[in-house]
């Protein structure tokens, strides 16, 4: 069962019976704000995710994330999640600081 661990929001889990489903529509079906400024098209940063475990069970990076890394915009480390497929398995991620809503109290 695919799965997704907020580590920096208390270890907040998110759990699907489908897998193949982009990361950032698993986040906003569970009712959690996550950061999309470009609406979720691949055109931004802001909605990136920072993999601590599991990136292989993501799908492989995509044009986009690709254009991203030249620019070092994105890390190795880092996915976009309105691009990244969660194909299976779990996935550790953490909200980037850059990210982070004002509103939305995160853990360390």
């Amino acid at each position: 069962m695919p799965r997704i661990v907020i580590e920096n929001l208390f270890n907040l889990s998110i759990n699907s019976e489908a897998s193949h489903r982009k990361v950032i529509e698993l986040i906003h079906e569970n009712g959690i704000d996550w950061m999309h400024a470009c609406g979720k098209k691949g055109r931004c940063t802001s909605c990136k995710i920072i993999v601590q475990e599991g990136m292989q069970n993501l799908s492989e990076p995509n044009e986009r994330e690709l254009f991203y890394r030249n620019q070092n915009r994105l890390q190795s480390n880092e996915r976009l999640s309105c691009q990244a497929v969660l194909e299976k398995g779990e996935i550790i991620v953490r909200v980037a600081e850059i990210n982070k809503f004002p509103h939305i109290e995160y853990s360390e």
